[in-house]
């Protein structure tokens, strides 16, 4: 490996690292103060970087918190590939109940979602679950595929979870519930058609 390219390795670690303490850093003021009251400054000051360094990085607000929302999704929010489709009401109940234990964080997510701010990008569960679905039913028709898949996509998120919170003032296991069994409901048409 030449200099050059060592030196440019470092550098992009450098990054990375610093990327990573500033969407840390943002993560966890917001869970202490919520969004509107954390400044630039604070989030330089708890990341150890400079203010210019998280403007280098992230260049506006809504930069910066679509980059946390990603982040708080990864690294919070963490979900294991579901090894069949039909065990997407578990992976969906024990998303709900993550969501339920970090609901500060899980608000960040859903409304970066709900508003559309990434709304040029698929739902990161899709591919996912179109892939599940091709290999355990592979004969299941481009429509029902696509309703099942939208479906199961929309409930496996931190908009559900919040909406079942705001407007219907669900506990979390009432959420836990119910979001599994609407998973349920979804897949049960299909069971049989396994190939």
């Amino acid at each position: 490996m030449s200099v050059t390219s060592e030196r440019d390795d470092r550098s992009a670690e450098n990054v990375n690292r610093t990327q990573e303490a500033i969407l840390a850093a943002y993560a966890e003021l917001i869970e202490e103060l919520g969004t509107d009251d954390v400044s630039f400054r604070l989030i330089a000051r708890r990341a150890g970087v400079g203010e210019r360094t998280i403007f280098r990085n992230y260049a506006t607000r809504v930069d910066l918190l679509l980059a946390a929302a990603a982040w708080i999704e990864r690294r919070i929010f963490p979900r294991q590939d579901s090894p069949s489709i039909f065990d997407m009401p578990l992976t969906i109940r024990a998303a709900m109940e993550s969501y339920d234990h970090r609901p500060e964080l899980a608000h960040v997510v859903a409304e970066t979602t709900m508003r559309g701010i990434s709304g040029a990008t698929p739902s990161p569960r899709r591919a996912m679950l179109e892939e599940i679905i091709d290999a355990e039913i592979p004969a299941l028709g481009d429509a029902e595929r696509r309703a099942i898949v939208a479906a199961l996509a929309h409930l496996d998120s931190a908009a559900t979870w919040v909406t079942f919170r705001r407007e219907f003032g669900m506990t979390r296991s009432d959420i836990a519930d119910a979001a599994a069994w609407a998973a349920e409901a979804v897949l049960d048409p299909i069971r049989s058609r396994v190939g």
